[in-house]
């Protein structure tokens, strides 16, 4: 190669995007290419861990059959043509998953990591980093998913908790109100037998709507019409008793406004917090971030031990019906930009500013 096609070469190669994503060894990049090495005769993925080369000796293929079409052979460091660890894990997980939903029993740590092929150690350890719950944690969640689902048939809820897997009532029962938020009979009803005051007051946002069951707070909604509030709480529970609160009550809902537009001042009501033991994770490490900072969602995964469930995170923060006294305004995308909120993002941006200014 003379120099001017050298340089040709070379001025292509740096000019392209994936020449970076090959320097910075982008693991979220294999599979999307393949680079060859004219000097080794191998082609790798971008994340390959070997020396890097010159970029006059690299070419680009979409696809591992193009690059040994070409003459080159795979790297057996990378192994390009082969599911890398993660992958392997994911799917492997996902077995274990699709196992224990849909199995009649309660599968134990021992069962699954002997039909997985792993040690008990290594399979706890991987479930969890796949799906940010223990073994244990997702057969109980999965079980509590099985109860409200079947509570929703026209069967009895002692039917319903045995068809769930539960071996015995007691052992529901036990945990039910954190399960459901409420007895089984009443969840069972759509929230009959189930009182929940609330109010609607005015803030710098717009409305806010507050509401509490005996337990505690259980909502709080940011909007711009009462009418709707009232409509979302009642798709919420829609058979519990509602009742518009008195002025002592309003007292509370000042506390919360108040709250809202001072935010140093702190909260210091108990809260009525209803989800799964995932969500419930993501929601406790919200609460522990301070007013003013904000984290990404990526942040958030790592604290609660599970940094590849940033996904199943912003899910979290969707789900959050306590909105300011569960902080999830304070999660932002990992370049620092505002994403979504579920009471706008126009809210989201007032509620920072809020804060930095407090």
């Amino acid at each position: 190669m003379n120099q001017s096609a050298k340089n040709t070469q070379v001025n292509a190669v740096q000019n392209d995007s994936r020449w970076a994503k090959i320097q910075a060894r982008d693991i979220s990049a294999d599979g999307t290419f393949y680079y060859s090495v004219s000097t080794t005769g191998i082609y790798c993925k971008p994340s390959c861990g070997a020396r890097q080369p010159r970029p006059e000796h690299v070419a680009f293929y979409a696809s591992c059959a193009e690059a040994e079409l070409a003459g080159f052979r795979a790297c057996k460091r990378c192994k390009p043509g082969q599911p890398d660890l993660a992958q392997s894990h994911a799917l492997l997980i996902a077995e274990s998953c699709r196992l224990i939903e849909s199995s009649d029993e309660n599968l134990n740590l021992e069962v699954l990591a002997e039909k997985s092929g792993l040690s008990l150690y290594h399979f706890h350890r991987i479930f969890k980093s796949v799906t940010g719950l223990t073994p244990k944690a997702y057969s109980a969640a999965n079980r509590a998913k099985k109860v409200r689902d079947v509570l929703g048939k026209n069967i009895s809820v002692t039917d319903a908790i045995f068809e769930a897997g539960y071996n015995a009532n007691s052992r529901f029962y036990e945990k039910s109100t954190q399960v459901l938020g409420m007895t089984p009979t009443s969840y069972k009803t759509g929230g009959a037998n189930v009182t929940i005051k609330f109010a609607i007051g005015e803030c710098s946002l717009g409305e806010v709507l507050v509401a509490s069951s005996e337990r505690g707070v259980c909502a709080i909604f940011l909007g711009d019409d009462a009418t709707q509030l009232v409509n979302d709480l009642q798709d919420a529970f829609p058979r519990a008793e509602l009742i518009g609160a008195d002025r002592d009550y309003e007292a509370l809902v000042a506390k919360v406004v108040c709250f809202v537009e001072m935010p140093a001042l702190g909260l210091g009501l108990p809260l009525d917090i209803k989800g799964t033991a995932f969500q419930q994770r993501v929601w406790q490490a919200l609460q522990k971030i301070p007013a003013g900072l904000t984290v990404s969602y990526s942040d958030i995964a790592e604290r609660i031990g599970a940094p590849k469930s940033v996904r199943a995170v912003a899910s979290a923060c969707a789900a959050n019906t306590l909105a300011v006294a569960i902080p999830c305004h304070r999660v932002v995308r990992i370049d620092g930009s505002l994403s979504g909120y579920r009471w706008g993002v126009e809210r989201k941006c007032a509620l920072l500013d809020l804060e930095k200014k407090s």
